[in-house]
């Protein structure tokens, strides 16, 4: 261990579940410096020594990846570096390589200017208090000290087989498939794995482009899915899939050009698993709908509400040994049959083996489900500095009003209509809302509700819900 010189990290780059911000403005290759160094030191500190880095498909990710790696290796620690490519593609190389650590440069979902990093060290997501530590180390400029080894490996072709030995069945009718890249980092793998399903397979925006000159690489907005269901109409595909910036998140469509968010897909997923794993705790995050965790608890399975953050429901998964969980961003966990982190391309390919075993279309499984009158999951701009503190303003008037809250993450609010939340996002400057009723009339008296607490904190708008925008 030595002392040297401190660096502290701007203020908003060190989140809740991962380290993000703005190349050039808030973050700089400097940051990815001394979180190398910082990150080996952890890692150094709790036994380990090999230490797994990827980068997505950014233009800034090369020269953050080098300055990380850089880092890492002054602290003694040895790099297994992999090519470009998605994050679930970085967490099987941890597994497959058995580093003790892994380190995944990149902005995810975010705008092209965006970048950052997530991280995983012994088998478990760094996350909250461990990501201040991390900017404590730095501050104290007590690294570790070392010179480590940099090997790089082809991993892609392995993770590919992977992919492709998940649909483990016959099949009789071959699908259809649209697969939207959005020119993120899954392009290089969805092109070698669609190459060795069967099926036809059509491709969109899959050359790798940091830019995202097409759409933004965000399947959870409706609006980013328009060349999605185009391209599902145009070729009379059964179901189309898209993919966020990453690769950990994934949009779904049918083949009528419906949409399945996170919450309905987690029912066929969960549909599918309790038939093998009665009882089976099934977790999905604060903004899924009521008739998500009813359907699992009809089916038999445990259901159980929690935060919102990939970090966060991984971590509970372990906890409740749970086989998978969801988020309605997108992030599907499996631990059955995998290895228990968010992969969207293992989740299509699963997508796939139970449409093929039930002998039902998307479609049909999407007409099946319990139906309730909702909003999008809608982000509403607040600054970074005020939105925790706005909803700890409106848990407290809510608190004064007697209301039934769940304050598992932000505040989830029961009424005779349904329920309403709002929390402040961990990855942008946002106040998150959702809504959700029996039908039109409580859908209306629930976002007043949230337009009220919001207008009474400070906000001003005349409809949030269509100011925020959608997923």
């Amino acid at each position: 261990m030595t002392l040297s010189a401190g660096y502290t990290f701007d203020s908003s780059v060190l989140r809740e579940y991962d380290v993000r911000g703005i190349v050039g403005e808030t973050l700089h290759a400097a940051d990815a410096n001394a979180l190398g160094k910082a990150f080996g030191t952890k890692v150094r500190r709790s036994g380990g020594k090999k230490v797994a880095v990827g980068r997505d498909g950014r233009i800034s990710s090369p020269e953050m990846a080098a300055a990380l790696i850089e880092g890492i290796l002054s602290t003694g620690c040895d790099v297994v570096r992999i090519a470009r490519g998605p994050t679930p593609m970085l967490y099987f190389t941890v597994y497959d390589e058995k580093t003790d650590a892994g380190i995944m440069v990149t902005g995810s979902h975010n705008p092209s200017n965006y970048n950052g990093f997530k991280m995983l060290n012994a088998g478990k997501s760094v996350f909250g208090e461990a990501i201040q530590e991390l900017g404590q180390i730095a501050a104290n400029g007590d690294f570790e000290v070392g010179a480590g080894s940099v090997t790089d490996i082809d991993i892609e072709d392995r993770y590919v087989t992977r992919l492709v030995a998940e649909l483990d069945c016959d099949v009789a009718k071959p699908m259809t498939i649209v697969w939207d890249c959005g020119n993120g980092a899954s392009g290089d793998v969805v092109r070698k794995l669609t190459a060795q399903l069967p099926g036809t397979h059509h491709l969109l925006f899959d050359e790798v482009d940091g830019t995202f000159p097409n759409h933004h690489p965000d399947p959870t907005v409706e609006a980013n899915l328009v060349d999605l269901k185009a391209a599902v109409a145009k070729h009379n595909a059964d179901w189309g899939v898209a993919f966020d910036g990453d690769g950990d998140r994934i949009g779904v469509i049918d083949g009528k050009g419906n949409v399945l968010w996170g919450d309905q897909l987690l029912q066929i997923y969960a549909a599918d698993v309790l038939a093998r794993q009665p009882g089976a705790a099934i977790i999905a995050d604060v903004k899924a709908s009521q008739t998500l965790f009813d359907e699992v608890s009809r089916l038999g399975g445990k259901a159980i509400m929690w935060k919102t953050g990939h970090s966060l429901i991984k971590t509970k998964m372990i906890e409740e040994k749970a086989p998978i969980a969801g988020e309605m961003s997108g992030h599907i966990f499996f631990a059955e049959r995998y290895y228990g982190y968010d992969d969207a391309t293992y989740a299509a390919v699963r997508l796939y083996r139970i449409l093929v075993q039930s002998g039902k279309s998307l479609a049909v499984w999407r007409a099946a489900m319990p139906v309730a009158v909702n909003t999008p999951e809608t982000r509403i701009d607040c600054p970074d500095d005020r939105k925790f503190d706005l909803i700890e303003e409106v848990r407290g008037r809510l608190a004064e009003a007697g209301a039934e809250v769940s304050g598992i993450d932000g505040v989830r609010v029961s009424t005779d209509d349904g329920w309403w939340l709002l929390r402040a996002s961990n990855t942008q400057p946002a106040i998150v809302a959702r809504c959700e009723a029996a039908d039109d009339a409580g859908l209306v008296r629930l976002k007043a509700q949230v337009t009220d607490q919001l207008v009474k904190s400070g906000l001003s708008s005349d409809d949030f819900f269509a100011l925020g925008g959608g997923h």
